[in-house]
C-alpha cells in the first residue's frame, strides 16, 4: 500500500508538473479542456498553474503538508467551475470539457482522500490497521518563538498580564476586554475580513515568570498559549518565550488559505513580538507605509513617526 507521505510527494510533483505545463503553454492547454482559447483564458490558465506549484511546493516543502493537499482540494472544485462553463460550448470544445472534467474529478477524489488520510495520520491513526501513532499534544497550528527585551520580567509581566494590552501589538486582535475573574473576553481578524471571537480563562500565573491561558469551550477559534519571561544572559534584559496553539477557521484549508493571503502564523507572531519590543523599549511602534494603509503596499517608511495611540497607530502630531 502506497505510504500517505509518499502519496503527498507525488501530489506535489505533480501539482508542479501540471502548473508548469499551464504557465509554458496557456493557451494549447486552455483548448486541451474545452476553452476558447482567448487572451482571457490564457491569463486564467496561468494564474491556475501558478497555485498548482504553490500548491506543489507546500506539499513538498513542510513536514505536514496535510494543509497544503487541502488546498489543493479547494483548487480542484475551482476547476470544476470553471470547467462547468465550457460544457455549455459547441460539440467539439463540449466533449474535450467533459474529459477534462472527469480527469479532474479523479485527481480530486485522489486529493480528498490523501487529505483525510494525512489528517488522520497527524492526529495520531495509522489509517489502515487500527493501530495508533503517539498523538499531537493538540490538533491545529502550534507557533513558538522568541525575542529579548531590554527590561526587567517584572515590568513584562504586569504588562502582559493585562490582556487588554495585547491589541496595542498584536495586529491580528482587535480588543480583548477581562472580566476580573481569570477570564475575558477576545475579538480577531480573520481572513477575508472576517472577525471571530472567543471567551478565554487563566489556566496558570506565576509571578514575573509566567502566564497561560487557553480558550472556553464553544470558541470560534479553539487556542491555548502562553508567555515566559526569562533573564537574558550578561544582564541583557529579558527573554519573551511565547506559545500559541490554535485551530484556525475552516481547519486545514483555511490555514492554507491564510498563507496564501500573507498571514502565515509564525511570521505574524514574530512581527508581534518585534511590535511588542519597541512598544515596551520606546512607547511606540514605527510602522512602515504597508503596514499603515494595508497590503499590498509598498514597504517604505512614513515621513511622520508613528505612535501608539491605543490599540490604533496615529502619525505623531495629528
Amino acid at each position: 500500500m502506497v505510504d500517505d507521505k509518499q502519496l503527498a510527494r507525488f501530489l506535489g510533483w505533480f501539482s508542479i508538473g501540471l502548473g508548469l505545463a499551464q504557465i509554458a503553454t496557456p493557451r494549447q492547454f486552455a483548448q486541451m479542456v474545452g476553452s476558447s482559447g482567448d487572451d482571457e483564458s490564457d491569463t486564467v490558465t496561468r494564474l491556475v498553474g501558478l497555485r498548482e506549484i504553490g500548491a506543489g511546493v507546500g506539499i513538498l516543502a513542510t513536514p505536514q503538508p496535510a494543509p497544503w493537499v487541502w488546498a489543493r482540494v479547494a483548487g480542484d472544485a475551482m476547476d470544476l467551475a470553471l470547467l462547468g462553463r465550457n460544457l455549455a460550448a459547441e460539440p467539439e470544445r463540449r466533449d474535450r470539457a467533459k474529459m477534462a472534467t472527469a480527469a479532474v474529478a479523479g485527481i480530486a477524489a485522489l486529493d480528498l482522500y490523501a487529505g483525510q488520510r494525512l489528517i488522520r495520520e497527524a492526529d495520531g491513526h495509522d489509517g489502515g490497521n487500527g493501530a495508533m501513532r503517539p498523538a499531537r499534544r493538540q490538533s491545529g497550528i502550534e507557533v513558538k518563538t522568541a525575542i529579548t527585551v531590554n527590561r526587567a520580567a517584572e515590568e513584562l509581566y504586569q504588562f502582559w498580564h493585562n490582556f487588554e494590552n495585547l491589541p496595542r501589538f498584536m495586529d491580528h486582535l482587535e480588543a480583548v476586554r477581562t472580566n476580573g475573574d481569570g477570564r475575558s473576553h477576545w475579538r480577531a481578524k480573520a481572513p477575508a475580513g472576517r472577525t471571530v471571537e472567543w471567551d478565554a480563562e487563566m489556566i496558570e500565573d506565576r509571578p514575573n515568570e509566567m502566564i497561560a491561558w487557553r480558550s472556553v469551550e464553544g470558541a470560534d477559534v479553539p487556542n491555548a498559549g502562553s508567555v515566559r519571561f526569562v533573564p537574558a544572559p550578561g544582564n541583557r534584559g529579558t527573554e519573551v518565550h511565547v506559545e500559541l496553539r490554535y485551530n484556525p477557521p475552516g481547519g486545514p484549508i483555511g490555514a492554507a488559505v491564510a498563507k496564501l493571503f500573507g498571514e502565515e502564523p509564525s511570521q505574524q507572531v514574530r512581527d508581534d513580538l518585534r511590535a511588542f519590543k519597541q512598544v515596551i523599549e520606546t512607547g511606540e511602534v514605527v510602522h512602515s507605509d504597508a503596514s499603515i494603509y494595508g497590503r499590498p503596499h509598498a514597504a517604505q517608511p512614513p515621513a511622520e513617526r508613528v505612535v501608539y495611540d491605543g490599540a490604533r497607530p496615529q502619525l505623531a502630531g495629528k
